[in-house]
């Protein structure tokens, strides 16, 4: 399959005269697709009932005769002012019991029935329109599901809605009062409709009241994209996408996309690292204007992984975008580099945000491929050049990875409702053992946590997984390689309390975890023969083999030669050093990279990228700052 590039534009904030030579330009620029339609519903559909699709009609029309491939997005992230006043009570509500305004975008509950309907009936009322249309090559489903932190609401209708979700799991208050633990400080319910949401306490929410809550209301995300994918299902055979986030967890990614064909993301490598990344401030510096050099990856193997190995980028960013605290200019090459690692990672497609940069509104100092004065943007001519570069280079595939990462949401929820160290995060856990796979030059899978067939790897990872399921238990059992498991793997039951016999109940081994630490940032647990443990650590007892010791003889690594259990976080030397001595007890060739030097390695090329802000070698071979180089295996 050819990778392909594509942008996004919006036609109804422009002159229509002006669409036909925005089109003729996308495709001289090289590009093949573009995407339009999902913030366009107050154009659509002005007043209830009242529908105006010549616009769009005639958008379509002009992108697809120039020879675009059209995605055309469901409105459902922006509905207009007639819709509050037609469904009041739909706006969310925030964990302070304030309902969110009408005004900026994604003003909606997903537990609001009403509003679920609507967006059913819109996307039944496009599909039925163009889900025959040739220029229609894909569609996408609203837009960054919990964006804004809008997957969690507090209101009357997620309340309703958790009280029927209890009843329906739990079937009697007993069962639920026995499964929370509500006897402890005399917690206990006698109706289902007693059960209020976990906000707004005296102190803290008993926690599997609030992992039930999150359970729930990743449940009401899932439902609404399915009604939206079922609709549109009955209209058009062409895939069906959604453009999530990076560094999102507030639902189960795994099962929205259950429900697609493809897997796209966001990409904003420098927002990310101001607004969403932990790191020095040195670290931050040298990376200002290049990003992180691991979060991209990182997320192009998830999101790989939840299109069952169908990604595409949505939205990269171009240049200087509006929503961070800071906004940095890239350095010239990173949106080629950007686009060049995403395809190595598996991309099909890589659309560029926006087409030209808006001149009015919230998103006016969001860079394009175009200022506002229609003159080109520094990232015109880097999307010339990978449009070129594409023309040159045969389909680059993807590789088999030897080491996998597993990931769980859920966990994520777990560790957020008891967090038990205030630096405590499911997803930095998961990103620091991704780095120092990344660090090792390895190419990585990420799995989802009922992965019940591991015998394509040699190394798994499964960092925080609050309870191993049924299937992974099982695949681990049988696993011919070696599984590092841990810390705070296997440790809690469902409801998230404490599991007797204590965990982790590994296939086989004899652990338990006697007593659980976190530490502050001031302080770490020394291990023997140098490294240590940051953030967390747990007291190992039991009969299995002891493969690594703290400073003070306790167990850090036990097991046995296949299943291992780690009993701390391991800062990032130490997380080097472990990973590296289990490649090299596998066979797995690994390749110490220097900051910011990142490999990736396809079915036929080898690619480098570099994320420093200076030049840096490979093999002899002088990488420029910004800079992209790949050779043939």
């Amino acid at each position: 399959m050819k990778r392909t590039l594509g942008v996004c534009y919006y036609p109804e904030h422009w002159p229509e005269d002006q669409w036909h030579k925005d089109a003729e330009h996308m495709v001289a620029t090289g590009l093949t697709w573009v995407r339009i339609g999902e913030f366009g519903w107050s154009r659509m559909e002005p007043a209830p009932g009242t529908l105006t699709w010549d616009w769009l009609d005639r958008a379509i029309e002009v992108l697809g005769s120039a020879g675009l491939k059209i995605v055309l997005g469901t409105p459902t992230a922006t509905p207009p002012r007639w819709m509050i006043d037609k469904h009041p009570d739909m706006l969310a509500v925030d964990a302070e019991g304030r309902p969110r305004k009408f005004g900026s975008r994604r003003h909606y509950d997903f537990s609001h029935l009403g509003y679920r309907d609507e967006c059913r009936r819109i996307a039944r009322l496009m599909g039925e329109r163009y889900g025959r249309n040739p220029h229609i090559a894909a569609w996408q489903i609203d837009n960054e599901y919990d964006c804004h932190d809008t997957a969690l609401s507090y209101s009357d209708a997620a309340r309703q809605g958790f009280q029927d979700w209890l009843a329906q799991k739990y079937q009697s208050t007993d069962a639920l009062n026995r499964a929370w633990g509500n006897v402890f400080w005399s917690m206990d319910y006698d109706s289902f409709d007693q059960i209020d949401l976990p906000n707004l306490t005296v102190t803290e929410p008993n926690h599997p009241h609030q992992l039930a809550f999150r359970r729930y209301s990743s449940d009401q995300v899932v439902a609404f994209n399915k009604v939206q994918a079922d609709e549109l299902r009955k209209h058009t055979a062409m895939p069906l996408i959604h453009n999530y986030m990076g560094r999102i967890t507030t639902f189960d990614h795994w099962k929205v996309g259950a429900d697609l064909d493809i897997a796209s993301w966001d990409s904003y490598p420098i927002g990310f690292l101001s607004d969403r990344l932990e790191g020095s401030a040195d670290f931050k510096q040298a990376f200002l204007r290049q990003g992180h050099p691991d979060n991209q990856a990182f997320h192009h193997d998830l999101y790989r992984a939840v299109g069952k190995g169908r990604m595409w980028v949505m939205e990269q960013q171009p240049g200087p975008v509006n929503w961070a605290p800071y906004n940095p200019a890239p350095l010239p090459g990173m949106a080629r580099l950007w686009a060049w690692e995403a395809f190595a990672h598996g991309a099909e497609t890589v659309c560029y945000f926006r087409w030209r940069q808006a001149p009015f509104a919230q998103e006016q100092m969001h860079a394009g491929l175009l200022r506002p004065d229609s003159a080109p943007a520094p990232a015109l001519a880097e999307a010339r050049q990978v449009a070129d570069e594409i023309e040159g280079l045969a389909d680059v595939g993807t590789a088999h990875a030897q080491v996998a990462l597993v990931f769980d949401y859920e966990s994520a929820w777990a560790w957020d409702a008891q967090p038990q160290g205030a630096d405590f995060e499911m997803f930095c856990l998961a990103f620091a053992a991704y780095r120092a796979l990344r660090r090792a030059g390895l190419n990585i899978d990420i799995l989802p946590p009922d992965a019940d067939d591991l015998s394509a790897y040699k190394l798994v990872m499964a960092p925080g997984i609050m309870k191993l399921s049924d299937p992974l238990r099982q695949a681990l059992a049988s696993f011919k390689g070696i599984a590092l498991l841990g810390p705070r793997t296997d440790t809690k039951t469902e409801e998230l309390g404490i599991p007797t016999p204590l965990g982790p109940n590994l296939p086989g081994i004899d652990i338990s975890i006697s007593l659980t630490e976190s530490m502050p940032p001031h302080d770490a647990i020394a291990l023997q023969n140098s490294g240590q443990f940051v953030h967390w650590f747990e007291h190992l007892e039991g009969g299995a083999k002891v493969f690594a010791q703290t400073a003070d003889g306790q167990p850090a690594i036990m097991g046995n030669e296949n299943l291992r259990y780690l009993a701390g976080w391991p800062d990032d030397p130490t997380f080097d050093r472990i990973i590296n001595n289990a490649c090299d007890a596998l066979g797995v060739k690994t390749t110490a990279l220097p900051d910011g030097l990142r490999i990736r390695d396809t079915a036929t090329h080898r690619f480098i990228f570099n994320y420093a802000n200076h030049p840096q070698d490979w093999h002899g071979k002088s990488i420029a700052a910004a800079g992209v180089h790949w050779e043939e295996l």
